[in-house]
């Protein structure tokens, strides 16, 4: 096997994948339960105890909901940022305000790249409302897959992190009508509409028309809202966007899901 990507679980309900070569697996955040990770990574024919480290986004609990458990049954490295950590340990502290410890944390900044393994990861910052929230490149073996979910709009800064990716996971959550006449609190709506919420059918689609290098091979649309947004309406605008540039080598729309693992992408 050279390079992989597999999504274990892609939505407002946990948010966790897997990049891995023959030597090294990482987990992508722990949004979902230990117990279900274990359980995706086993249907997709993948042993957990074989992860070399997980690696956090930011604190909200759709990406850290199982870090705990994860990170003291398996005893593997949790890269995250300060901020990030800083919050994390303040939401999780017990009845009697003790703090979690994480026995093997490691810290990095967005900017600055580092590695595990044979994968060289570069984490960036993206616009979200979170402590220091970022979206990571991985590099291995020649194959570059970009990670950007969590974010408001597209700035220049990410747009420049996201060329020349072989796979390119990106956020496509709401249509925005649904949102407008959708159940949500109006503050809610807000929210997830301005810069620092998340992006939009609309807004990825521009984003595919106009600052997209267009040389992916695979576009998996992630964190689609089950409330917000339906798969085939992500879908349609996301390939009309894409237009001319889908062919068999480039630019296959694949969804990630909430509820089951997506199957490997293998490069």
């Amino acid at each position: 096997m050279a390079v992989s990507v597999s999504v274990l679980a892609s939505g407002s309900r946990g948010n966790s994948a897997v990049v891995q070569t023959s030597t090294t697996r990482i987990l992508v955040d722990a949004g979902i339960s230990c117990r279900e990770t274990f359980k995706r990574m086993k249907v997709l024919g993948e042993d957990p105890r074989c992860l070399s480290a997980i690696l956090i986004t930011h604190e909200h609990c759709d990406h850290i909901y199982g870090l705990a458990t994860l990170a003291k049954k398996l005893k593997i490295p949790v890269f995250m940022t300060g901020a990030t950590h800083q919050c994390w340990a303040r939401a999780m502290r017990d009845e009697d305000g003790v703090r979690p410890k994480l026995e093997r944390l490691e810290v990095f900044a967005a900017g600055k790249s580092f590695q595990v393994g044979d994968i060289a990861i570069t984490p960036f910052t993206i616009p979200h409302d979170a402590a220091d929230p970022v979206g990571f490149t991985f590099r291995a073996e020649g194959v570059k897959i970009g990670f950007a979910t969590d974010l408001g709009y597209v700035p220049a800064s990410v747009r420049d992190h996201l060329r020349r990716c072989e796979v390119l996971i990106m956020e496509s959550n709401h249509d925005v009508e649904m949102l407008r006449v959708g159940p949500y609190p109006w503050s809610v709506k807000q929210r997830v509409m301005s810069r620092v919420g998340h992006l939009s059918n609309d807004a990825l689609a521009e984003f595919f028309t106009n600052d997209y290098d267009g040389e992916a091979a695979y576009v998996v649309l992630a964190h689609l809202s089950e409330h917000n947004n339906h798969p085939e309406i992500a879908r349609r605008a996301a390939e009309k966007a894409l237009g001319p540039r889908r062919t068999l080598l480039h630019n296959r729309v694949v969804l990630a899901l909430q509820n089951e693992p997506l199957e490997p992408i293998r490069l």
